[in-house]
């Protein structure tokens, strides 16, 4: 028998009777990066659950460095060498960095009961250059951005000397050259001898880095493959169960008249006097780093944010929109970035967050008509194939991809005109993906215009018409489709010259403002 440093066998698990682990196995070698992969919903945050003692298995064996385990909590798991990254971030806002990383096994004295700060603080600093981030370990968590909170989580694991570390979508909020620096640590540790298990929806992760995957689909084991024997349309079909020949299906849109112009957007130094224009059946995609502007360009033309400047025309006619509700009204929707956090109230029913932005539609004299609202849910429900239980069930428990449906099902009850897109399928596996896909071509053939924000590079190519380029505030480029190229973007994207090789920019190569 290979000698394995954790292996897990026929575990099940059951929630209020659902089943949703049938005997699964996974195991893992010393030194190897093992990627878990699999649809929302599929179970693998669940088996890394059981692994950690957050939850507990109803059957299956758990065997480490050879010894029978069971945990009953994550601190357990810490101190027999297992750490988790989790994918739902929870950073103590008002502590400092410093405090966070070393939260559970501080720092002490001499005395063993004051806590070194001196000496916390040094430590961290050295952790956060390690990782070429230039961040005040005395700075508070709720200074720093969604992706620098996920650094300072993969930091605090990292530095807990764990035998086996746990990664869950650990590149969902940080940029590329962040990412690197990550993968650049995960070679640092497995020449040490540490275990990676590495759960992502991004497929050029999984072949970069892993040296072994493993596929669960509805809460079955599907296989174990060496990742270099692998290709992509291969483990798709090991995900999803069937073959998604076209992972982009571009519709081929006739494009009408201008429904949305932008002059001169300003919003202090995050968006520097930025134009573009949205036309009828068109799909806009808008590239940049992380920090380029992009979500504070498009909450200012909806009402999130008070612009400092710029003017905002819809259907060729000048409007003021000074708040959300001004923008609802003119058939204007905003899906954001953070679904948890700004997009949805996980507490309430799938049916109420779907019908929330209408429901003045779903009342009768004044009280709302609850047959409406569940029929109307329910038709939502079906349309964008929201896997659920029902419309009253709590939308905490549906996995990413089908709590991403909700939000965009809360919007279109509205059946707005021009649709806004944050990063809409961050965070969700690629079945998901391709059915938001497939909502996006069925919306701008109904004649709906669609603006999609996206820091993956070949969703953007794939599904847009058209893309222009923000680099620190300022719109630095246009590519319409025929002249898409990854590195020429991108290379506008990190404040690149015009004269990038393999892409032909609109306009000659000329910086222009778009629509100004």
């Amino acid at each position: 028998m290979e000698d394995f440093v954790l292996t897990m066998s026929n575990i099940s698990k059951s929630f209020a009777g659902n089943e949703v682990l049938h005997s699964v196995s996974f195991n893992l070698r010393a030194g190897e990066t093992h990627a878990l992969m699999g649809e929302n919903g599929s179970g693998k945050s669940t088996l890394m659950k059981i692994l950690m003692g957050i939850y507990q298995r109803d059957r299956g064996i758990i065997r480490l460095f050879g010894e029978e385990r069971a945990f009953s909590n994550p601190a357990q798991a810490l101190e027999h060498g297992i750490a988790m990254i989790h994918q739902e971030l929870s950073p103590l806002l008002d502590m400092e960095i410093a405090e966070n990383i070393f939260m559970g096994r501080e720092i002490r004295g001499r005395s063993g009961l004051l806590v070194n700060i001196r000496e916390t603080r040094r430590q961290a600093a050295e952790l956060l250059a390690q990782f070429g981030l230039d961040l005040d370990p005395t700075a508070k968590m709720r200074a720093l951005s969604v992706g620098q909170c996920q650094l300072v989580e993969i930091i605090k694991a990292i530095s807990c000397n764990a035998k086996i570390i746990i990664m869950d979508e650990p590149t969902s909020a940080i940029t590329e050259r962040e990412a690197e620096l990550l993968f650049e640590q995960i070679h640092r540790l497995r020449s040490q001898g540490v275990s990676i298990i590495y759960i992502s929806h991004k497929m050029e992760e999984i072949f970069k880095i892993a040296d072994r995957v493993t596929v669960l689909r509805d809460g079955n084991f599907i296989g174990v493959r060496n990742a270099a024997e692998l290709d992509p349309g291969e483990l798709i079909t090991m995900m999803v169960g069937r073959e998604l020949s076209d992972v982009f299906p571009k519709k081929n849109v006739p494009l009408g008249e201008t429904v949305l112009r932008a002059r001169n957007i300003s919003l202090g130094n995050r968006v520097r006097r930025v134009g573009f224009e949205l036309r009828r059946g068109e799909i806009l995609g808008v590239a940049g780093l992380v920090g380029a502007g992009r979500s504070e360009l498009v909450e200012s033309i909806f009402g999130l944010r008070k612009k400092d400047g710029g003017e905002v025309e819809l259907r060729g006619r000048p409007v003021s929109i000074r708040r959300p509700g001004d923008a609802i009204r003119q058939r204007v929707a905003l899906i954001t970035e953070d679904r948890k956090t700004t997009g949805l109230n996980l507490r309430a029913s799938v049916g109420n967050n779907i019908t929330i932005v209408s429901i003045r539609d779903l009342t009768t004299r004044g009280l709302l008509n609850r047959r409406k609202e569940q029929d109307c849910a329910a038709a939502f429900m079906e349309k964008l194939r929201i896997k659920a239980p029902g419309s009253g069930t709590q939308t905490l428990s549906l996995s990413g991809g089908n709590q991403q449906k909700v939000v965009i099902a809360k919007w279109l009850v509205g059946d707005p005109d021009i649709i806004i897109m944050d990063e809409p399928t961050r965070g969700i596996d690629v079945g998901a993906k391709r059915d938001i896909y497939l909502l996006m071509g069925d919306l701008v053939e109904k004649g709906k215009a669609i603006v999609m924000i996206s820091s993956e590079m070949p969703e953007l190519i794939g599904m847009c018409d058209r893309i222009i380029v923000l680099t620190e505030g300022r719109l630095t480029g246009e590519f319409d489709r025929g002249q898409f190229s990854q590195e020429a973007i991108m290379w506008r994207a990190a404040g690149g010259g015009p004269a990038a090789s393999g892409g032909g920019e609109k306009g000659g190569g000329h910086d222009r403002q778009i629509g100004l």
